[in-house]
């Protein structure tokens, strides 16, 4: 019955109507590797991947879906076939001119616990103000189309007020309780005689509840600031302050700054929680510069403060229509790092292929006395439109560094884009 909660509601809502418009993508790809396991014998692997996302209905009603069934054709794998749905709920838009309802398995955008859900949202708009309620439980492991067992300990609560009234700013404050429930399971422990036992281990229901507020300022193009501030109900602490800002003002320069203050974001009742663990903060500051409306080049430099220690990164870089080549460095207590990369694509034909190669080459150490690790990647591919609603993929990708030796591996997908109107 769980299995096809989320079609009866999506099909009674539905049968009302007589659908006019069916649009979506359908794609179907294949990704070949070859897969190590701990003995040092291989398999080669040839995963495939089908996926379809479509959208269904008419003026205010839709049944809009996102899955994907995947399967391996050179070992199969356990699972195999799996089928996931990761989206298939009713969309009902502007009821009364005023309100929104989503119900069914749907994304939720926050900054703190996003995802999938299955359950409800409700939105009201109106001048400028907009509200948002949503409630629901946990999607089972693998996407599965059934509800999640125990939805007391599994569901999740919100909600968002955002203000668009005032001109070029933006108010937002959000809550959200997001429970999870820990799988318990049986482990052997000795008894009071030293004989082994098997015990079952149960843990308490974890949680996030955070309370978040954002503030932002644009003024066209001249310049813009961005802030945002979370609050861990539950440890009743900061969890990270954000702030960011751009200046356009002079011309063909962009300048950015960017901090924030983070704590590890830690599930309420979990044993990491007993940890002493360390915060940081970081700021990090840059420029691009626009050259003959067609070169970019970008300037970054930032530093990290961890508990007693700081890392510093900086990063160079050169964009345009054809491509782009980046360098960044790391050192400090994060590691020390030196890396390269070249990307360019461009098309040709008329936009029927559209060739792409990326390049890069990695240095690294994780502290000051460890050896230096190597890292070289390829990609080497194209893209082919024959139509507008179709299109090819082809990618050969490499890798060498001391753990993957010489490692080829291929993907290939297929896309198509339908639309159809219904009389």
């Amino acid at each position: 019955m769980r299995k096809i909660l989320l079609f009866l509601i999506a099909g009674g809502l539905l049968y009302t109507i007589f659908p006019q418009s069916l649009n979506g993508r359908f794609s179907s790809s294949i990704y070949t590797f070859e897969r190590f396991d701990t003995t040092g014998a291989s398999n080669n692997q040839a995963r495939t991947f089908q996926m379809l996302s479509f959208n269904f209905g008419k003026d205010k009603i839709w049944l809009r879906s996102n899955l994907n069934l995947e399967a391996d054709i050179a070992n199969k794998l356990k699972s195999d076939p799996r089928l996931r749905f990761y989206n298939l709920y009713v969309d009902l838009q502007g009821l009364w001119d005023i309100a929104s309802l989503k119900i069914g398995r749907q994304p939720l955008y926050n900054s703190i616990a996003g995802g999938i859900f299955d359950g409800a949202t409700l939105g009201l708009s109106r001048s400028g103000y907009k509200f948002q309620v949503y409630y629901g439980g946990n999607v089972p492991a693998y996407q599965k189309l059934e509800l999640i067992d125990n939805w007391n300990d599994n569901y999740l609560l919100g909600g968002e007020f955002t203000i668009y009234a005032l001109t070029d700013w933006r108010f937002s404050a959000k809550y959200i309780n997001k429970n999870f429930a820990s799988q318990s399971y049986t482990a052997q422990r000795m008894d009071p005689d030293l004989n082994p036992i098997n015990v079952l281990i149960e843990n308490k229901s974890n949680q996030y509840q955070f309370l978040s507020g954002d503030v932002s300022y644009h003024k066209q193009k001249n310049y813009s600031v961005n802030a945002r501030y979370d609050y861990d109900l539950n440890f009743q602490t900061s969890s990270r302050v954000e702030l960011s800002g751009r200046y356009e003002s002079i011309k063909n320069l962009g300048l950015n700054l960017y901090y924030n203050y983070r704590e590890p974001k830690i599930r309420y009742n979990s044993i990491f929680s007993v940890f002493d663990y360390g915060n940081t903060w970081e700021i990090e500051a840059g420029a691009d510069y626009l050259i003959d409306n067609t070169y970019t080049l970008v300037g970054k430099f930032g530093n990290v403060a961890f508990k007693g220690e700081t890392s510093q990164r900086l990063t160079l870089g050169v964009s345009s229509p054809w491509g782009s080549i980046t360098g960044r460095k790391n050192f400090g207590y994060a590691g020390e790092m030196d890396a390269i990369s070249l990307y360019t694509a461009f098309a040709i034909l008329e936009g029927l292929l559209t060739p792409s190669v990326g390049v890069s080459y990695t240095n690294y150490k994780l502290a000051k006395d460890d050896p230096l690790n190597e890292l070289v990647s390829v990609l080497v591919g194209t893209n082919l439109r024959p139509f507008r609603t179709l299109s090819f993929d082809i990618q050969g990708q490499y890798l060498n560094n001391k753990i993957y030796n010489n490692d080829w591996r291929f993907f290939f997908k297929l896309n198509f884009w339908f639309n159809t109107i219904f009389n």
